[in-house]
């Protein structure tokens, strides 16, 4: 049985709600844990990850992903 990476679940997770989640909720963020999604989107980092520490702790790894229909692209010059 393959084990799964870190996150892989909850990246899968987003990736599937991503298109539903963006014409309601664009550039918000969420948090997300296993297949266990965290009530509402967040307007900052700073309030999901405090979403996700209340509900999940900080035993156990939790996505907080903001959403896009696509990923961004930084550059660093």
């Amino acid at each position: 049985m393959k084990t799964a990476a870190p996150l892989e679940i909850e990246l899968g997770v987003f990736g599937e709600n991503r298109a539903k989640w963006a014409e309601s909720h664009f550039g918000k963020f969420a948090v997300i844990q296993d297949k266990t999604i965290v009530d509402g989107f967040f307007d900052s980092y700073e309030d999901a990850f405090l979403a996700g520490v209340r509900q999940f702790g900080t035993t156990r790894n939790f996505l907080i992903k903001q959403v896009w229909i696509t990923e961004p692209v930084y550059f660093v010059a």
